[in-house]
């Protein structure tokens, strides 16, 4: 997969940026949806259990164009 690939940014997304902490330039919304969310806890991500649900208003991990081989590894071993 090209870097090209790994990184796309809805600006015109009326949530645009939808989490605090990653600057709006390197701001990746290619996994709009977290596909590491059912993982539940194993997810790795900075996440919060309100009321029995996860919430993930603080977590960052997914919007970081760097970690898009390392979301896509742990999906692949999710499988095996």
């Amino acid at each position: 997969m090209h870097e090209a690939e790994k990184f796309f940014s809805n600006r015109e997304c009326k949530y645009f940026p939808c989490h605090k902490g990653v600057d709006p330039e390197d701001f990746n919304c290619m996994f709009c949806y977290c596909p590491l969310y059912h993982l539940k806890e194993k997810c790795g991500g900075d996440f919060l259990m309100k009321d029995g649900v996860k919430s993930c208003i603080n977590c960052t991990r997914p919007h970081i164009a760097d970690n898009h081989d390392e979301i896509i590894q742990t999906l692949r071993d999710q499988k095996n």
